[in-house]
């Protein structure tokens, strides 16, 4: 069977770890699980792995991935997909995991999909749970996201070549966009209820440079108001300033950004230890309070807990090694760097 396909439904398939959650803390569990020598098996809610840095912004740039200046969200992910080919690790996508049963050592889990899978210990992955959209409360917005002029991410940035675009939000992924799509967008317009943004400052500083040049112009105290248009295709987007005053500009594209609301579903009924939405985990090990169960990433939460994707690269490290007792009960782990020990075939 080709690793990366998914095995047929029905009977169960047997492996060390269930990794529930394919991103990049999920993908690189593999291989460190790997370089154990302990097999594991990926389940995505989503039908491709790489989580956000795939569905959300694959041409993002990520600036704090060691021995990278700046590597694209995508690129990222596509290296760690050449990572752990050794490995051969199954995959299960486009479905939940529905139920989860059994103790350390011995776990049996479900997919909606109607998978099953026994492993002998399971690693949370999933960032911050299922992710979704905020949407902003306009009438008829529904015809416009299907037609895709409404948006809540990018995934190419020649999609919107030669389009009039509204950007509306006041963080990190307004502003980069904005910044992103010089040069490609034919007008570009940033609507912020506030004069001030909440992007990193230099981001911000080059957003006010870029509205000084001309590249785009900044609509600011100004709140999305309505959408003009008809059978999907937008024509303008009306906004409104504080006293109730309303402006259409004329626009091909609406993107919104008002953050994402994240759930974890049926994860958060397993009985974890939660904190404010998140899984606790004992540093030392990322085991969370049901023995077995390991979490790792963005939904991990412990004391000093930095989200970056390089901490949940350690986080996948600590964990594998917190697992081989539980594979291999009777084997003693001699810690070994890869320089010497290499892949194993």
């Amino acid at each position: 069977m080709d690793a990366r396909a998914t095995p047929p439904a029905g009977g169960m398939i047997e492996t060390d770890v269930a990794i529930v959650g394919a991103g990049p803390a999920g993908l690189f569990a593999v291989f460190e699980l790997g370089m154990l020598r302990i097999r594991a098996v990926l389940i995505d809610a989503l039908g491709e792995v790489g989580g956000q840095c795939t569905a959300l912004y694959p041409e993002k740039p990520i600036y704090d991935i060691p021995a990278h200046a700046a590597i694209g969200a995508g690129d990222l992910v596509a290296a760690l997909e050449d990572q752990i080919a050794p490995f051969g690790a199954p995959r299960l996508l486009g479905q939940r995991v529905s139920f989860l049963a059994g103790a350390r050592g011995d776990f049996t889990l479900a997919t909606d999909a109607g998978h099953r899978v026994h492993a002998k210990a399971v690693v949370v992955a999933a960032g911050a749970g299922a992710f979704g959209p905020n949407r902003p409360p306009l009438e008829g917005i529904e015809a416009y996201e299907a037609s895709g002029a409404v948006r809540y991410h990018v995934r190419r940035r020649e999609e919107l070549r030669g389009r009039r675009v509204v950007i509306a939000g006041g963080g990190d992924s307004a502003v980069d966009w904005a910044l992103a799509l010089r040069g490609i967008a034919a007008a570009i317009t940033v609507v912020h209820r506030r004069a001030k943004f909440r992007a990193a400052p230099e981001s911000a500083a080059q957003l006010q440079a870029a509205a000084a040049s001309g590249d785009l112009r900044i609509a600011t105290p100004y709140q999305l108001h309505a959408l003009e248009g008809r059978d999907g295709t937008l024509e303008a987007v009306v906004l409104a300033d504080l006293d109730g005053r309303t402006e259409a500009v004329p626009a091909d594209t609406l993107l919104a950004f008002f953050g994402l609301s994240t759930d974890l579903g049926p994860i958060a009924a397993w009985g974890l230890a939660l904190e404010h939405g998140h899984v606790a985990v004992a540093p030392a090990t990322c085991e969370t309070s049901l023995p077995g169960v390991f979490a790792i990433g963005d939904v991990a939460a412990y004391p000093g807990k930095l989200k970056l994707i390089l901490q949940g690269f350690a986080e996948a490290a600590v964990a594998a090694h917190a697992i081989h007792p539980i594979v291999y009960p009777d084997t003693a782990l001699h810690f070994e760097y890869s320089t010497t020990k290499g892949v194993p075939g």
